[in-house]
């Protein structure tokens, strides 16, 4: 292993990095970073705290290039296949870490310090563990009485700014006797005036929140860059727990992850022969014909219709109304397929405002999901004014056919079991079927091209509508694109394998070439390589399920355990395959926030190994792949 080579990619790297988070800085200005609910920079003030955290980690990512540069000084030899896998799974390892600082400095919130018990266990509720880092029990019961206890639920429905004592009424006296009787309470509950705050809340009582730590600050930074889109964060629109320049930062990290880290560095300084090597290493799916032989001109040209999507799409969702913060910071999340809004509600937040083009925004963004979830050679093609080799394309042909299917499939029994329709008189017929198809459409194109925005509460859908988005989870875009999951010309191939082997079985004889698209595939090992990574991805899920399983608390779900098995498999789903949203407790409204750090730490690894598809992560823990050749 040539540690030099290694230490002065990672140098440079590190540097790409922390320029790319001057972009952030500006975000802070009360004119920029305004979102549709802030219309005047008088709405908010500068954001000292995100701006100061933006700065220290650009110097540090600098400080860290800088070092890791003056190491590999004088570094000599060719970049071979080994150092190439090294260079491109210990970058996004690097990546993690380095882009995890903002969040950490910044100080954001995750959540409230108090989450509500089940039904059946009135006199409790769950209270954060302030007293040190606790691995597996976060959340910890504490006695309540009822009188204080519907006050706290108050406090709970009215977010981080709390409530007044002339809203409290005679609940503020019940408030002041609990923090007194318990010191647990008396750590989560925060009286007025007891804690530096904006105007809007320091004279109120609150919930405190609790502050992201190093694991939460990790899965998150791991979550944008993997373009996965799970969140730990419960509240997004509220400036003093989220600084919008961090919001800024938390999407350019989809942008920087959504064609690859690998691929930007390619394009820009090069590489030479070692391009082809690091590109392979990271750039997902099997590789397809069509590339062009010189690897620095494929990544410029990939990263060209990229880049050109990108600002395609922020300036149609502008023009629709959208704020140019939000403009770009969705454009951000829907090329790169990842799915970080700058709303609670996501992409519904539109519709459900009232904004005049809400529902346009919708449908561009499902358009420019499908671009997103295409192999970009076929768009290259496209623009070329080739549209046959996109039209003949058998692997883009069984994408569109999955998701009109699925869409199809989910209108109607959606349609049986009225999950799309309500008794509203004022809605026409009509009207409530276009809804359902833009419900329906949504979000099978969000699953399927693993994007993971929301319009509408899928997991409140009928238990078919609920499994086969599930199913959809596994199976993910196209080869060559910015969609995560096993790739459409995977399951292509792999039931191309299953046929010729069930034939194989009563004619031993016959020998049969594998085909696509009618011609001959001319890797002699790529079924052995099909079989092999469904084998791993199944592996993989059953073991990581089991241990959440067996390690994350019932706490989790309220004190009740009822859908433990499905809500952790289509946890661990959902991040092997880069989706984001699962179902239930991690479900569309839900996040991921409350799962315990060990359980989280999992999460970030299976999104790694999901993005650079296994072999690239997996490679690193072995001891023969570091010795010298």
């Amino acid at each position: 292993m040539n540690f030099r080579l290694l230490s002065r990619l990672l140098g440079i790297i590190a540097m790409l990095i922390g320029a790319t988070m001057v972009f952030s800085l500006p975000w802070a200005h009360p004119a920029l970073g305004l979102r549709g609910t802030e219309r005047s920079i008088a709405d908010r003030p500068f954001e000292t705290n995100g701006f100061l955290a933006l700065l220290v980690s650009l110097v540090i990512c600098l400080a860290v290039g800088a070092l890791l540069m003056w190491l590999g000084r004088n570094s000599k030899g060719q970049l071979y296949r080994k150092e190439a896998m090294a260079v491109v799974g210990l970058s996004w390892v690097l990546a993690t870490a380095l882009g995890a600082l903002p969040f950490f400095f910044a100080g954001v919130e995750l959540g409230p310090a108090v989450r509500p018990l089940a039904a059946d266990r009135p006199s409790e509720m769950l209270v954060y563990d302030f007293t040190g880092v606790n691995w597996r029990r976060q959340y910890v019961a504490w006695p309540i009485r009822a009188e204080p206890r519907a006050a706290v639920e108050a406090l709970l429905e009215a977010g981080a700014r709390g409530l007044s004592e002339a809203e409290l009424g005679p609940h503020a006296a019940e408030l002041r006797r609990l923090v007194g009787e318990y010191d647990a309470w008396d750590r989560a509950l925060l009286a007025p005036g007891e804690q530096a705050a904006p105007s809007d809340r320091v004279d109120r009582w609150r919930v405190r929140w609790v502050r992201m730590g190093v694991i939460d600050c990790l899965f998150e930074s791991q979550s944008g860059f993997s373009t996965t889109g799970a969140t730990v964060i419960s509240d997004l629109e509220d400036p003093a727990l989220a600084p919008h320049c961090i919001l800024f930062w938390r999407s350019s990290t989809h942008f920087l992850g959504g064609l690859g880290i690998i691929v930007l560095f390619v394009a820009i300084l090069g590489q030479g022969s070692a391009g082809k090597a690091l590109m392979r290493a990271e750039m997902p799916g099997p590789s397809k014909d069509g590339s062009l032989a010189r690897m620095q001109h494929t990544a410029w040209l990939f990263a060209s219709i990229y880049i050109g999507l990108t600002l395609a799409l922020t300036v149609l969702l502008w023009l629709l109304g959208m704020t140019l913060f939000d403009a770009l910071c969705h454009a951000f999340g829907t090329m790169a397929t990842g799915g970080f809004s700058t709303y609670n509600a996501s992409v519904g937040h539109f519709v459900a405002t009232g904004q005049p083009f809400g529902v346009a925004i919708e449908y561009v963004i499902i358009l420019f999901m499908i671009l997103a979830g295409t192999n970009f050679t076929l768009l290259y093609y496209l623009l070329m004014f080739k549209p046959g080799k996109m039209l003949w394309d058998v692997e883009w042909r069984t994408y569109m056919c999955i998701i009109l299917l699925v869409t199809l499939l989910v209108l109607m029994f959606g349609h049986v079991y009225g999950d799309f329709y309500d008794d509203d008189p004022a809605k026409s017929l009509a009207s409530q079927t276009q809804h359902a198809v833009r419900y329906s459409l949504f979000q099978v194109v969000s699953i399927m091209t693993t994007t993971g925005y929301g319009t509408h509460d899928f997991d409140a859908w009928n238990s078919f509508g609920r499994a086969i988005l599930l199913l959809l989870m596994f199976i993910g875009g196209c080869a060559g694109s910015t969609g995560g999951g096993m790739k459409v010309i995977r399951h292509v191939l792999f039931v191309k394998v299953l046929r010729l082997e069930i034939e194989q079985s009563f004619h031993p004889s016959v020998v049969r070439p594998l085909r696509i698209g009618g011609n001959p595939v001319d890797d002699p090992d790529l079924r052995k390589h099909i079989l092999v990574y469904f084998g791993l991805i199944l592996i993989i899920f059953v073991a990581s399920w089991l241990c959440v399983v067996t390690y994350e608390p019932d706490a989790t779900w309220s004190g009740t355990s009822d859908h433990k098995l499905l809500d952790t498999a289509s946890a661990v789903a959902a991040t092997l395959n880069n989706i984001g949203p699962g179902l239930g407790t991690v479900g569309a409204t839900r996040n991921y926030g409350h799962f315990a750090p060990l359980s989280k730490i999992l999460f970030t690894w299976l999104m790694m190994i999901g993005r650079l598809e296994i072999f690239a992560i997996l490679v690193l823990f072995v001891p023969g792949f570091w010795r010298s050749r």
